[in-house]
């Protein structure tokens, strides 16, 4: 069975189903939320895991799996920070970055510097560019993908996909010690992002 297939076996109450569609899963949801959420990542794995079992909606067609997916995950990070809000104070997921939103400490150990400055400019951009960003670098999302999960014309994606690795960049140029470093990263960005997608090792 397909991943949609699976889900709706799921949700008919096939237990085996679900554990398939956790095991192909797991690992890019554990890298989403790891590197905006910390030590919160299980609970908000599990949480989506459980939107998408307790939802009767169907995909949109043409929609992908990991689209339906990760727009779920991206709802329940959102749920996450708005959570964490005080009363009255602004959230702005297009603004404000992962350090904005308060501390979020992880135990990831970049193995080189290229990949140690990737790591702190994506948490230093606005959160949707870094959601973008990792979809598009570590998940292999299309543009029609991140416009899924971002519930946006494809067009306005590849836009915010040009937007977000322009921030990118500026960030790095900020962070870097030395134009070496700067160089290095840049100009093989998408082998680094690679390297940090490796990084990430998932905890079940």
């Amino acid at each position: 069975m397909d991943d949609a297939q699976l889900l709706s076996a799921w949700r008919e109450g096939d237990e085996d189903a679900g554990e398939v569609l956790f095991e192909r899963f797991y690992d890019g949801l554990s890298r989403f939320f790891r590197n905006k959420a910390g030590e919160h990542a299980p609970d908000l794995i599990q949480r989506t895991f459980l939107v998408l079992l307790e939802t009767q909606g169907r995909m949109r067609e043409g929609t992908t799996f990991q689209a339906y997916l990760f727009g779920v995950a991206r709802n329940i990070l959102l749920e996450h920070y708005r959570g964490k809000r005080r009363d009255g104070e602004r959230f702005d997921q297009a603004e404000q970055s992962v350090e904005d939103l308060g501390p979020t400490p992880t135990t990831l150990l970049a193995r080189a510097q290229e990949t140690q400055l990737l790591l702190q400019a994506l948490r230093k951009i606005p959160l949707e560019s870094q959601i973008i960003l990792e979809l598009y670098y570590w998940e292999n999302s299309t543009a029609k993908d991140i416009a899924d999960v971002l519930e946006i014309p494809e067009g306005t994606a590849r836009t915010r996909i040009r937007r977000a690795k322009q921030l990118l960049e500026a960030q790095l140029a900020a962070l870097a010690a030395t134009p070496a470093l700067l160089q290095s990263t840049v100009s093989d960005l998408e082998s680094w992002a690679r390297h940090l997608r490796d990084d990430f090792k998932p905890r079940k």
